[in-house]
């Protein structure tokens, strides 16, 4: 089973029996519930507190307990729950969800250690796990300098493809988790769930959208194609998801139409005038927002009409092979545009936004100011986030969620969690988000 090239060293028996760990909402996978049992059966207490019935699905029995209070009732109710079991680690999926920011903040006040997971930055097999915060929040280093300092200390890394996607567990969790949740509503009434959409509308018009997905992608590529085949220079914004967290909470945007907007009036104003500007729309978009008549309405008033391309399907990187840059707000998209040598502007500070990265200046300049990632420091910095901040595992297959389970519970124990020296403080990101506006 692959794993990292460094794990850190472990703690005693007896640090061990000393640990006390509380777990929130995990990913809607048994990974934090299969977690937990490594951290109990290596002399931890467990812990956990369920806030929905789905929760409850997932992870029921020894250490479990409910909240069923309203949500501003919920940092009271955690920071007691801390002191009177006394714990010393808490764990969650995503730093921003409603409840896990009171939580995190009543741990911090304490003195807790805090873990936070997410899906992986390195794609595919592998897991995020930092301490304190991710995105604009991590600690991981922002300057060049260290970050070759660890991925020489970090030494080699296994990037092979592990742990394939499977379908069923992509799908049905999250469809039982969610449906638990809305049949079972009333044994916690005042639950307010993370997500912008309602669950069963959101699958009724996203499983619509999966009937239709191979015409839509078969006329995308078509149209990459007939794109290519012109020759003209154009760049690439990939579309995120209305709800997703580095949108609502990391960005000064309420809504991704404001990002297309600024995106779209800055081509106007600075772009070439032969090249065209080409936007993508996520996999997983559900279809609520009409984005193409979004676009295409701002880029007739743009007198855009004929340079800006809508696409709402196909592969992304199918249309990096012949792209001039990519525009980002702070999506993974650009760093696989990275791994491809392309040119890269995140319009806040994302995670890899760094010196020799990416693009550091402003957005008009951008676009005849191309400068490609230096690829030397581009894998010193896969190589450092590998061997401090991602774990190999994936919540997407069975062999993939116990790698995952396997390698946050040692890491945990291991108290090598961003290490070797990759946490700094204050989170280095976060200065310059908030100058742009971030509301953290």
């Amino acid at each position: 089973m692959p794993g990292n090239h460094r794990q850190g060293t472990s703690v005693s028996d007896r640090s061990r029996e000393d640990r006390r760990i509380l777990f929130l909402q995990g990913p809607l996978s048994p990974f934090f519930r299969l977690a937990g049992e490594r951290l109990r059966t290596a002399g931890c207490e467990v812990f956990r507190i369920n806030l929905c019935a789905g929760d409850w699905l997932h992870w029921h029995g020894e250490g479990c307990v409910s909240f069923k209070g309203k949500p501003a009732a919920f940092g009271a109710f955690a920071a007691d729950f801390m002191e009177r079991n006394r714990i010393t680690d808490l764990i969650c999926h995503a730093d921003q969800r409603i409840y896990h920011k009171a939580a995190i903040e009543a741990a911090q006040a304490r003195g807790i250690r805090v873990f936070v997971t997410e899906l992986g930055l390195l794609r595919s097999g592998w897991m995020t796990l930092e301490r304190e915060g991710l995105a604009t929040l991590s600690r991981f280093p922002a300057d060049p300098g260290q970050i070759r300092e660890i991925a020489q200390e970090v030494g080699e890394v296994d990037f092979t493809p592990a742990y394939p996607k499977s379908a069923y567990l992509e799908i049905v969790p999250d469809v039982a988790y969610n449906l638990t949740n809305e049949f079972l509503w009333f044994l916690y009434p005042h639950y307010q769930r993370h997500t912008i959409y309602p669950p069963v509308l959101e699958y009724i018009r996203g499983g619509w959208r999966m009937l239709r997905a191979g015409k839509r992608n078969r006329k995308v590529a078509r149209e990459i194609e007939d794109l290519k085949a012109e020759g003209c220079p154009y760049f690439v914004l990939p579309l995120q998801l209305e709800g997703d967290f580095q949108l609502r909470a990391h960005s000064p945007y309420q809504s991704f139409a404001d990002v297309i907007e600024a995106v779209i009036v800055s081509f106007a104003k600075a772009a070439p005038a032969s090249a065209k500007l080409v936007l993508k729309t996520h996999p997983l978009d559900a279809g609520f927002e009409n984005w193409q008549q979004s676009v295409e309405g701002l880029a007739a008033r743009q007198n855009l009409s004929g340079r800006v391309l809508f696409l709402d399907g196909g592969r992304l990187d199918a249309l990096f092979e012949r792209a001039c840059g990519v525009v980002t707000l702070n999506s993974t998209a650009g760093l696989e545009a990275m791994q491809m040598g392309l040119p890269v502007k995140t319009l806040v500070p994302a995670h890899y936004a760094i010196p020799g990265l990416t693009y550091q200046g402003p957005l008009d300049a951008f676009w005849t100011d191309l400068k490609a990632p230096d690829m030397e420091l581009l894998q010193a910095y896969l190589t450092a986030l590998a061997g401090t901040v991602q774990i190999r595992g994936s919540i997407h297959s069975q062999q993939g969620t116990q790698a995952a389970a396997d390698n946050l519970a040692r890491r945990v124990l291991d108290l090598s969690v961003n290490e070797p020296g990759a946490f700094v403080e204050p989170p280095p990101r976060l200065a310059a988000a908030r100058a742009l506006g971030v509301p953290l």
